[in-house]
């Protein structure tokens, strides 16, 4: 049931008709919305239904044990929040992650001469289950640490859990933030129905105008997982491949995160800004303070302070950056290159801390027009840091890597061929200029609901342009969201 297809907007018509109808019976409107969210859930595959219950019933119940602990008992506490956390890792392990240990097993078995066998189990990862264990994770940790209380009401902490528009790609929501609003009648104003719809129809813009067109491009360079594209491309086909995936995963998830988010507010909730101009970073702190909000905030709340933060010295601070990023990226998925991903980007932010005192003392600039061409300038050299970064994320193998660097052991067998048409090339600078304009004027205004305040003549034509390029350009095919797989 994805968000591009007719069948989810059927779903949510109905949906959101009888929330409309139930807005100021918190309880009725409850167990309709915790209907809806299984049903939507167990579209993908019922059976997963049930381990998204069980779960959320072993937190709550985990939670109020918490919750109703005396704070001298500590060991007591501190043994149900790690069963807690056990369970959900053990969950989360098994069904992403032990395909990934068996074959590393056996792999390395073979290199060092062991005669090991073994058979990948086949084992179907559960659609959003990295997002929902992190909610129910950081909701128990946050009573464990006295943020809030512990939900009494299990229909509402349920409810919470399985809030279907961000149940399976985020915005991985807090309590803190998500659950009064759960506990509360909902708000259907003009003007949360207005928000509301102007923010699902820009993501859908995005998905099936944006994203979906400039994935040709990247599909020509990369292929696809199943079919990877043979032979070595000239160097600007992988420099431009790199670029299309760019624009490609950033207008897929911000667009998912925008209908989640548009739905949401149109039923009355408030969801998380999960993206903030990311592409617009200066360096590696500012870029994870704009990218999926959702989980650096997560990471840096639930990891890295957890491990000591920047509060053991300089090397100790520069290992749990580490050690936060490589997890960061172990959590996207269950490969070496993911792994390879964090350790880069925990690379950037470990030398950028390092730089940043001798950044601060001989590039602070006061001259108003030189600091905003430094500030281009860095916008412009770090996007390229983070472009060449997406080629290990995207992979899928180091095979691919390597073929896609033009160093292939024998070059002979893989001579360099190019894969980009000029209506593909088109297509990368149209989609580049377009994301471009739209994120400079939200930049330049420091306002990312600049368009609710543009004069109504204009925005009616931006409007009619956005459902014009969608008529014309949508791919309507219900294309995936690349970050339904993680």
């Amino acid at each position: 049931m994805l968000f591009n297809s007719l069948l989810f907007i059927a779903f949510f018509a109905v949906v959101y008709a009888v929330v409309c109808l139930l807005r100021n019976d918190v309880v009725k409107r409850n167990i309709f919305l915790l209907l809806a969210g299984w049903c939507f859930y167990g579209a993908w595959d019922w059976r997963f239904l049930f381990l998204l219950i069980g779960t959320s019933t072993f937190d709550y119940f985990v939670a109020r044990l918490i919750d109703d602990t005396d704070h001298a008992l500590v060991r007591r506490r501190k043994v149900l929040l790690a069963a807690s956390i056990a369970c959900n890792l053990l969950v989360l392990g098994f069904f992403k992650y032990c395909n990934f240990f068996i074959d590393s097993f056996i792999q390395l078995a073979h290199y060092i001469g062991w005669d090991a066998h073994g058979r990948t189990i086949d084992i179907l990862l559960p659609v959003g289950i990295s997002f929902y264990t992190f909610q129910s994770i950081a909701y128990v940790v946050d009573v464990y640490r006295g943020h809030l209380r512990a939900e009494r009401n299990l229909l509402h902490y349920a409810t919470f859990v399985g809030f279907f528009p961000q149940l399976v790609a985020g915005p991985i929501e807090r309590a803190t933030h998500l659950l009064p609003q759960i506990k509360s009648p909902s708000v259907i104003s003009w003007d949360n129905i207005h928000h509301g719809f102007c923010l699902a129809s820009l993501g859908m813009f995005k998905k099936i105008v944006l994203a979906d067109n400039v994935s040709k491009v990247a599909d020509a360079v990369f292929g696809t997982p199943h079919a990877p594209v043979e032979g070595t491309p000239v160097w600007w086909n992988t420099v431009l491949g790199i670029y299309a995936f760019s624009l490609q995963i950033y207008c897929d998830f911000s667009a998912y995160s925008d209908i989640a988010r548009g739905i949401a507010r149109m039923m009355g909730f408030d969801l998380m800004r999960n993206f903030d101009l990311p592409y617009l970073a200066v360096n590696p702190s500012d870029f994870w303070r704009r990218w999926h909000i959702s989980l650096s905030t997560w990471l840096r709340d639930y990891l890295y302070i957890a491990l000591g933060g920047n509060r053991g010295g300089r090397l100790a601070t520069y290992r749990n950056l580490m050690l936060t990023m490589v997890l960061g990226g172990f959590w996207h998925g269950a490969t070496w290159l993911f792994v390879l991903w964090g350790v880069y980007h925990g690379l950037l932010l470990c030398v950028h801390r390092a730089l940043k005192p001798l950044l601060d003392k001989y590039f602070t600039i006061r001259n108003r027009f030189a600091a905003g061409t430094w500030t281009v300038v860095r916008i412009v050299v770090f996007f390229q840091f983070i472009a060449f970064g997406w080629l290990l994320f995207r992979g899928p193998t180091l095979q691919n890597v390597a073929r896609l660097l033009g160093r292939s052991i024998d070059k002979a067998a893989w001579p360099a061929q190019n894969y980009l048409t000029p209506p593909m090339i088109a297509t990368l600078c149209a989609v580049a200029l377009v994301l471009l304009a739209a994120e400079l004027v939200k930049y330049l205004s420091n306002d990312h609901d600049v368009i609710f305040r543009i004069p109504v003549p204009v925005r009616a034509m931006i409007y009619a342009a956005l459902m014009l390029g969608m008529v014309i350009y949508g791919e309507f095919g219900g294309g995936t969201f690349i970050y339904f797989q993680f």
